[in-house]
């Protein structure tokens, strides 16, 4: 089995597009036992989610884990607070540096890693609509370079 096992359930794409990520940190989950079902079944949403660190701790907020089909009284909140498992070090720093101007910390991707749920969550610096504009710019360059590499193959 390869070390880097990883089962994605949920990306989030506009987080590359509205900021950019300084650096990245693995996150354990505390999941209630049909939470995982449901995340297992792909059943998650990470789009409006945010995370914030309170007394030493850190949280995400929005993250909508779909009740299971096959609960019943044991299905809890879509969109509850979960907690982030994250060692003190690594959330020291964190703090240290979202509190600087400009800074946050967003959610990036839910995975299973070995058997367990984790988020990957990283320090971001948000974007001015002029970065923006040179990134659609850049990706569109590429495209067309891909494009016609693509026609002169063919041809």
């Amino acid at each position: 089995m390869a070390k880097e096992d990883k089962k994605l359930v949920a990306n989030n794409k506009k987080a590359y597009h509205d900021y950019f990520i300084e650096e990245k940190y693995e996150a354990g989950l505390v999941l209630h036992g049909t939470e995982v079902k449901s995340l297992r079944m792909g059943k998650c949403s990470i789009k409006e989610a945010f995370i914030r660190l309170e007394n030493g701790e850190a949280f995400i907020y929005g993250m909508h884990i779909s009740p299971y089909e096959k609960g019943n009284i044991f299905n809890k909140d879509p969109l509850r607070v979960k907690k982030l498992l994250l060692h003190k070090q690594q959330i020291r720093k964190l703090i240290g540096n979202s509190s600087e101007k400009g800074y946050t910390i967003v959610p990036l991707q839910v995975y299973f890693s070995d058997g367990r749920a984790k988020l990957e969550i990283g320090l971001a610096r948000g974007k001015k609509l002029y970065d923006k504009r040179q990134d659609i710019a850049r990706k569109d360059q590429k495209r067309e370079a891909e494009k016609e590499l693509k026609v002169r193959l063919r041809a």
